[in-house]
């Protein structure tokens, strides 16, 4: 965005660098449910544009009741995110998960066709996170491809200057800038579960060294 250029794979390779950031595992509330799902981004400015949740089909995920919360998540990832103290409720794959709806973290505009559920692929990992990706076909070559497989709704709140748009609160702030904006939001509304330092590589543009957007 800094450049305002679109940069070939090739362009892209030659400037990743390891950055510390903020990452995010949000709350989505199930609808008619008292129950959240948990998801994970590394890039929390996205979260106003997501549309769906995607888990990996053949996995197990779990349903746990934690304090007074009750969450969803992958088997795998459980102890790791939540630690020790959780029960087992209900043990799933991930395919029967597909379809559940959830309420959006943001309405701040108007969709044209169904959002708000879970959706299935086999490229969601249990490396990571929580085995729950949230999913903005806007920005990122996964989700645009899960966001076509699915119908997904295509809402795109970054301008091509990478600034949020005017439907936002954070409207001009350079998106990467939003993160803590985002994620001080939704500790507000109940809606952040936490928000760890993850270390990835994150490309550059090698013409000016700022931080590139897929857009």
């Amino acid at each position: 965005p800094r450049c305002g250029t679109p940069l070939s794979s090739h362009e892209v390779a030659q400037g990743y660098k390891d950055v510390k950031e903020r990452s995010a595992i949000a709350r989505f509330k199930v609808k008619g449910e008292d129950a959240y799902i948990l998801a994970w981004t590394t890039t929390p400015w996205t979260l106003p544009s997501n549309v769906a949740l995607c888990v990996n089909p053949d996995e197990n995920y779990v349903k746990v009741k934690q304090g007074d919360y009750t969450y969803y998540l992958a088997e795998a990832l459980a102890q790791t995110v939540l630690g020790e103290d959780f029960e087992v409720l209900e043990t799933y794959k991930g395919k029967d998960l597909e379809y559940k709806e959830y309420e959006p973290l943001y309405s701040f505009t108007e969709l044209n066709k169904k959002a708000y559920y879970v959706v299935c692929d086999t490229y969601v990992t249990l490396t990571d996170g929580t085995g729950v990706v949230h999913i903005a076909p806007a920005f990122g070559e996964d989700d645009s491809n899960v966001g076509r497989k699915y119908d997904l709704p295509f809402l795109q709140l970054v301008d091509g200057k990478g600034e949020m748009t005017a439907e936002t609160p954070w409207a001009g702030t350079f998106c990467k800038k939003a993160d803590p904006l985002v994620l001080e939001d939704l500790d507000k509304r109940g809606l952040l579960f936490s928000a760890p330092k993850f270390e990835h590589s994150y490309p550059h543009c090698w013409r000016c060294d700022t931080p590139l957007i897929y857009y």
